[in-house]
């Protein structure tokens, strides 16, 4: 990943949530920046803020940036007083946040990125077998979540399907490894999309709805045992050899990853057929929070830095696909076959969660 050039500060928030402060460059040079936010971020955004053309860019404009990092779903028990934004990993949160401190529509949301399940490649080959995933091109495919459901529901293990014999890392109960859903976007996002499956596709409106999936949604999370609060380190574990074969992340991390060109190893990129977008949307808490939104949403620099970050930039698709035209053995581009799975109110996907983790 990307070094950071940044000055980071680590702060303890809420629960061990990790700060990083983005304070300058290493080179000494003074900024140029008039203005200082304060932000409270997604870890997963971490890298961009830090990344020293980021700071260069944005202190062009006038702007410095300090940010602090928190799970999206935890920002609900931070005091954010004293800040000018919160910039949570989708919109349900955000939104919660928004109607808490009386934010005015509409909420800027400069870029987003899909969920993605990543494997080895030999895991994705027995799941391509056995019917829970096909693959469509040399490094990645798609994951079929229905068959993949029925086979939380079975308490399938790898030993069960055909071919999995002559890979003896693949052994236990088959699941995808996510983060809390409790805390951390992506991990409630999976809920969202999993329980709009099992439910027929339909979205989880009332409690009736939400019992009906439950058991379901605990075979997801409580096969896992303790999970990670942040995709970053689940990605980094996976990058690293650690772990389960299967973990939930963000597009934008293999992105990002793949545009560095480094040695990837077997990785293999499956997209759900059926997903959770994250859409990453700031909650301006004061003007300048607005303005720094915006800035990051239509300023030419800082979208192609998003990009080279691994986001899609909101309302364009040309810049990714010029930036990742090198990776597409690993990344669905267009992402043909894969559906948006409406996400439930706030309160009902809390729910869901609060049942899922028992």
């Amino acid at each position: 990943m990307r070094r950071i050039a940044g000055i980071v500060l680590a702060v303890l928030l809420v629960g061990g949530v990790v700060a990083a402060v983005v304070a300058g460059r290493d080179s000494g040079e003074q900024s140029t920046a008039t203005k200082t936010v304060r932000a409270v971020i997604g870890s997963e955004k971490a890298e961009f803020f830090a990344d020293p053309d980021v700071v260069e860019a944005l202190a062009a404009q006038g702007w410095t940036v300090t940010t602090e990092t928190s799970g999206s779903w935890a920002m609900e028990q931070l005091d954010l007083k004293g800040y000018d934004l919160a910039f949570p990993s989708s919109q349900a949160p955000a939104d919660e946040l928004a109607q808490r401190y009386g934010v005015r529509e509409p909420l800027p949301r400069p870029f987003y990125s899909p969920l993605v399940v990543v494997a080895h490649r030999a895991a994705a080959d027995v799941l391509a077998a056995n019917g829970l995933a096909t693959l469509g091109r040399t490094h990645g495919g798609t994951l079929r979540t229905d068959a993949f459901l029925d086979a939380a529901r079975d308490d399938r293990t790898w030993q069960q399907l055909k071919g999995a014999g002559k890979h003896g890392e693949l052994r236990g109960t088959v699941y995808v490894s996510t983060t809390d859903p409790e805390s951390s976007n992506s991990g409630a996002l999976w809920l969202a999309a999993a329980s709009y499956v099992a439910g027929g596709d339909r979205v989880a409106a009332s409690d009736a709805d939400v019992a009906r999936t439950a058991p379901l949604m605990r075979e997801l999370v409580q096969v896992q045992g303790a999970q990670q609060s942040s995709s970053d380190a689940a990605f980094r574990d996976f990058v690293s050899g650690v772990g389960n074969p299967l973990v939930l992340v963000y597009e934008s991390q293999v992105a990002a990853l793949l545009q560095e060109d480094r040695d990837v190893g077997d990785l293999t990129v499956l997209y759900p057929d059926t997903t959770a977008t994250s859409d990453h949307t700031v909650v301006p808490l004061t003007e300048d929070g607005r303005k720094l939104g915006e800035l990051l949403a239509g300023d030419p620099e800082l979208r192609g830095l998003a990009v080279r970050h691994g986001f899609r930039p909101q309302g364009a698709t040309a810049e990714f696909t010029r930036a990742t035209q090198d990776h597409t053995a690993y990344l669905n581009q267009q992402l043909t076959g894969v559906r948006q799975a409406p996400v439930p109110t706030s309160e009902v996907l809390r729910d869901i969660a609060r049942r899922a983790r028992g």
